[in-house]
């Protein structure tokens, strides 16, 4: 069986929890803060402003307030339609955005484990080893993702630390794209320590 060749990175895909639990799809609906600037895209790590809304992430290695992963959004056109989306265009209408909100749905779950490509730098995939990821920390590359797709384009680097202080942890490799024997290009991850919000929060 013929499996894709994985030549650029995509965002972080929730595959399923820790301990084998399924990941059903479940999404919470979180607003977006009007006048928001700065596109959101399918894939992208998220994080909670003040405010209580949905911000772009950007430390990359380190953090203690990330909500999850950006599945997608709904918000009012300026024709007064809801319209839903597979990123969140900077350029919509805030006048409409600021009478009826915008809404970003995250996958939240603390517990969730991703698949995300392995890049040595920027958007150029990369290949690594098992021992040089399995069981470290990393940090991932806020690289802007496709208004062509909506699809995210960030990744994490391809050699994992024991910094502890890194926000993703590597838990498995993904065999089935592997380009070689023994040479990896995507992994499965999930949260390292604490540094997710639903895990750090200490209140308002």
């Amino acid at each position: 069986m013929a499996y894709p060749t994985i030549d650029k990175p995509y965002g972080f895909r929730p595959v399923n929890l820790l301990g084998g639990q399924v990941f059903a799809g479940s999404t919470r609906q979180i607003p977006i803060a009007s006048g928001h600037a700065t596109n959101i895209y399918f894939g992208d790590l998220v994080v909670m402003s003040a405010n209580g809304c949905v911000n772009n992430a950007t430390s990359t290695t380190s953090g203690n307030d990330f909500l999850g992963v950006f599945m997608g959004c709904s918000y009012i056109n300026t024709l007064g339609q809801r319209t839903y989306s597979q990123y969140y265009p900077q350029t919509i209408s805030q006048t409409a955005d600021t009478a009826n909100g915008t809404t970003a749905y995250i996958c939240d779950d603390p517990d969730v484990v991703m698949r995300v490509a392995v890049v040595s730098g920027t958007t150029v995939v990369a290949q690594a080893t098992r021992a040089n990821l399995v069981g470290g920390n990393i940090a991932w590359v806020a690289n802007t993702g496709s208004t062509i797709t909506g699809d995210s384009q960030q990744a994490v680097l391809n050699s994992a630390q024991t910094t502890s202080t890194l926000p993703i942890k590597i838990i498995d490799v993904v065999p089935d794209t592997a380009p070689a024997a023994g040479s990896f290009v995507e992994v499965l991850v999930t949260w390292n320590q604490n540094v997710h919000l639903y895990r750090s929060w200490t209140g308002v």
